[in-house]
């Protein structure tokens, strides 16, 4: 029986080890909870006011429309001529298309939740070729019209202007043809002088000057066969994603700017339009540079790895100090390692990531020493243990804000302490030791 002693203590810490998983798992449900409570937040601002916004166009349509003659044949074997009505549309790209604009952004809060929004000042120029209309059996030809996409119209401020080779033209609702992919306007365009085959004229200058509200993300589809889009804003943490990034881009305390150019050959955006199918596009998103449930969370993964190594401390004070730890002495202090991290969760809601980091750690690295005064009886070494705990808590920061070296440091720091535990009991007799335990 003696010689099982050692393997029984470390069965006991081994369970107390997967108990303390409890209270680690249930706090990282509670972060789940608070960013989908976030996601709520964001949804409940996108349905007061306009969501993530994209831009398609303009493009240019034609309508038309055919009837026919088809012989139907009854159940009872009698046929009949029924007239049948099928309609389409020409669509046309445009050759050229240059958007500018600039995003002015702001915060809307909704109880803890800051949602950025923005209000985008845009102008768009584009030019078309002339476009041929083919006569085709029975087919007539209706108005043409220009259509623009956007994904909210609710976030329209005021009555986007658009001006067709210097003329102003009457926005309507409905994008027409268009609402296949997106809804948005349209703006009817002179009646066909012959509704059966013709040409349409060029157009050289299509601007169009509008102010869009959205929530956090823009996307702007490049749907012409040259394309040159230019974003601004003093939002100084852009993230560019979307299917292309810019070709050039400055992003600094001031804010960002950048621009794409994109030619019909790098895009599907015109076959996909052609097929009804999401539109490729590019797009930037406002975002929070330090996104306090995902530092959280990624904090409260190293949450075992604390327990682990505290109990490891309090192993080699038993096997070489030859103190007296209860178990349940180990698991108060498992427990005021684990309420760190809810501790870190709800204070970071309220200030600064880095300070509730901060206060956090103060609180139970004091609280550790405190509880360890009495139960190492020597001021020493509870000063000893907090000096390590905070050591550890300043390593866990490095590795929170380094995300793209937080593999290599953690693994160097679990080489470390791996080495200084080989180094600390390599003269140690476990046989002796054994006989030794109580």
């Amino acid at each position: 029986m003696k010689s099982l002693k050692l393997l029984w203590r470390f069965a006991v810490l081994g369970g107390l080890v997967l108990l303390l998983l409890i209270p680690l798992l249930m706090i990282r449900a509670v972060i789940s909870d608070r960013t989908q409570y976030r996601e709520q937040a964001i949804e409940k601002v996108a349905r007061s006011s306009a969501g993530e916004q994209r831009f398609v166009g303009p493009l240019r349509y034609i309508p038309w429309t055919r009837e026919y003659e088809v012989r139907v044949r009854d159940e009872d074997g009698t046929s009949t001529v029924q007239r049948r009505r099928e309609s389409g549309y020409l669509v046309q790209t445009p050759s050229r298309l240059k958007v500018e604009g600039e995003l002015l952004p702001a915060q809307r809060r909704v109880g803890l939740f800051k949602v950025p929004v923005y209000t985008w000042k845009a102008s768009v120029h584009a030019e078309f070729n002339p476009m041929a209309y083919e006569a085709a059996d029975g087919r007539v030809y209706g108005t043409p019209y220009l259509a623009v996409g956007i994904a909210d119209v609710r976030g329209l401020a005021g009555e986007p202007v658009l001006s067709v080779n210097g003329s102003n033209l009457r926005l309507q609702n409905d994008s027409g043809s268009l609402a296949a992919v997106s809804p948005g306007l349209h703006a009817e365009l002179p009646a066909l002088v012959d509704t059966q085959s013709g040409m349409l004229p060029g157009l050289q200058s299509v601007d169009m000057n509008l102010q869009l509200a959205g929530t956090r993300a823009l996307s702007v589809v490049p749907i012409g066969d040259n394309n040159q889009v230019a974003l601004r804003s003093a939002w100084p943490h852009p993230a560019f994603s979307g299917d292309f990034l810019p070709t050039e881009r400055q992003v600094d305390s001031g804010g960002f700017s950048a621009q794409w150019m994109l030619s019909a050959l790098a895009t599907g955006a015109q076959a996909q339009l052609q097929d009804k199918a999401s539109l490729d596009a590019l797009r930037v998103d406002l975002v929070d540079p330090v996104d306090v449930y995902t530092q959280a969370d990624r904090a409260s993964k190293y949450g075992i790895l604390f327990v682990l190594l505290t109990f490891t401390g309090f192993v080699l004070l038993e096997l070489i100090r030859g103190l007296r730890i209860h178990p349940v002495q180990y698991l108060l202090v498992g427990l005021a390692l684990a309420i760190f991290f809810l501790l870190l969760l709800s204070l970071s809601e309220h200030i600064a990531f880095w300070q509730a980091y901060l206060v956090a750690a103060a609180a139970c690295i004091g609280l550790q020493f405190f509880y360890l005064l009495g139960v190492l009886r020597s001021r020493a070494l509870a000063a000893s243990f907090a000096t390590l705990l905070t050591a550890l808590y300043g390593v866990l920061y490095s590795l929170l804000a380094s995300e793209d070296n937080a593999l290599l440091m953690g693994s160097l720091l679990l080489f470390g302490i791996l080495a200084v535990i080989m180094w600390l009991t390599r003269r140690l007799d476990w046989y002796a030791l054994n006989e030794t335990l109580r």
